[in-house]
C-alpha cells in the first residue's frame, strides 16, 4: 500500500473534503462483531458521497474535569484494529486518531511500525494528555519529534479546539507551532459556538498571511444533539455551547430538527465571515451517541452541510 490518498485532496484548496467520524466498539466485543458493526455502519453511509472515515481514539478523561462522566467510559479496541477493518471494507482513507500520552517512546515507536503495516494506517492525527495531572509518558512535543525522525511518511493532522482560543486567545499559535512539527491539516472539536471559530480562522488566516506561510486545510466538526443528556455529554466534553442554543434545543418539539437547523445555520455564519479568508476547509460529521436516532440525524447531517460548503466553494470559484 502507497503513501496517503488524502495529501493530494488535502493540497488543493478549491474543494471541500467530507469526512464521518467514528469511535471503535468496546473492548469486550469480539473481532467479528466489529467487523459485523463496521458493515452496519458504511451499509447506513451507503447513499452518501464521503472522502475517508475518522476513526477516534477514546481516552477517559476524568482528570480533565471534577463532573462525573454522563456515560460510563469503556474501553474500546485498538483504533488501527477498526481502521484496518473500515478502509477494507469501503475502499476509502481512513484517518486514525492516536493518543500518545500513555506510552514511552519505544513504545509509541513500535505502535508506529505496526500502523503502517499489517493495519495500513497512512493518515493520523496524534492527541496529548486530557490534563496535565497523572503520568505522561509521551509528551504531544516529543511524540511529534518522534514522527519526524521516523522513516514512514505518514500523513500527519493535529486537534484544534476554538473553545480554548476564546479562553487564552493563542490557539492560532499553536496551529503554526503544530505545523512547524509536521501537521498537515486539523480536525476541530465539534462547533456549537461559531463566534469562536470565526475568531480563531480570522485570527490563524491572519497570522499567517503576516508570516508568509499558505495555511494548512482545517476540517470542522459538528454533530446532532438530540436530548439533554447528549447536551450534558457535549459540554462535559468541553464543547461550547451558548445557552440560548441549548435552549432552543431543549424547547423544540423535535430537539435534533432543531440542533440541525442550528449546525447550518452556524456553518453558514462561519463561511460567510471566513470564505474568502483562504484557509482551505473541510468538514467531519459525527454521532457522540449510540442512539439510532442520532447517527441517522447524523447522516441528514452530513448531506445538508456538505451541499452548504459546496455551495460556498461554487461562489467563491465565480
Amino acid at each position: 500500500m502507497s503513501d496517503s490518498k488524502l495529501k493530494q485532496k488535502f493540497a488543493d484548496p478549491s474543494r471541500g473534503v467530507y469526512f464521518i467520524g467514528t469511535t471503535p466498539p468496546k473492548s469486550s466485543v469480539s473481532m467479528a462483531q466489529v467487523s459485523d458493526i463496521g458493515d452496519k455502519l458504511l451499509e447506513r453511509l451507503g447513499k452518501i458521497d464521503f472522502d475517508g472515515l475518522i476513526v477516534y481514539d477514546i481516552q477517559d478523561e476524568s482528570s480533565r474535569i471534577d463532573k462525573p462522566r454522563p456515560f460510563p467510559f469503556m474501553n474500546t479496541h485498538d483504533p488501527r484494529d477498526y481502521s484496518a477493518i473500515l478502509r477494507e471494507k469501503s475502499g476509502r482513507p481512513v484517518i486514525t486518531y492516536k493518543s500518545v500520552s500513555q506510552r514511552s517512546r519505544e513504545e509509541f515507536d513500535e505502535w508506529l511500525d505496526r500502523a503502517w503495516c499489517p493495519h495500513g494506517v497512512r493518515d493520523l492525527v496524534l492527541v496529548g494528555s486530557p490534563s496535565s495531572e497523572g503520568e505522561i509518558k509521551l509528551p504531544l512535543s516529543q511524540a511529534y519529534a518522534t514522527m519526524k525522525e521516523h522513516s514512514l511518511n505518514f500523513n500527519l493532522g493535529g486537534v484544534t479546539i476554538a473553545e480554548r482560543h476564546a479562553s487564552k486567545g493563542d490557539e492560532h499559535l499553536r496551529l503554526l507551532e503544530k505545523s512547524a512539527q509536521g501537521c498537515e491539516f486539523f480536525v476541530s472539536q465539534a462547533v456549537y459556538n461559531p463566534q469562536a471559530t470565526i475568531d480563531l480562522l480570522s485570527s490563524y488566516a491572519r497570522e499567517c498571511k503576516e508570516r508568509g506561510l499558505t495555511p494548512k486545510r482545517i476540517i470542522l466538526t459538528f454533530t446532532p444533539c438530540g436530548s439533554a443528556k447528549t447536551l450534558e455529554f457535549m459540554e462535559w466534553l468541553g464543547i461550547s455551547v451558548p445557552q440560548a442554543t441549548c435552549h432552543r434545543i431543549l424547547d423544540a418539539h423535535n430537539p435534533l430538527g432543531e440542533s440541525i437547523r442550528i449546525c447550518r445555520n452556524n456553518l453558514d455564519q462561519i463561511l460567510e465571515a471566513c470564505g474568502g479568508l483562504g484557509i482551505p476547509l473541510g468538514l467531519n460529521i459525527e454521532s457522540l451517541t449510540n442512539r439510532k436516532e442520532e447517527i441517522d440525524a447524523a447522516i441528514r447531517l452530513y448531506k445538508l452541510l456538505k451541499a452548504t460548503l459546496d455551495l460556498k466553494l461554487a461562489e467563491l470559484e465565480l
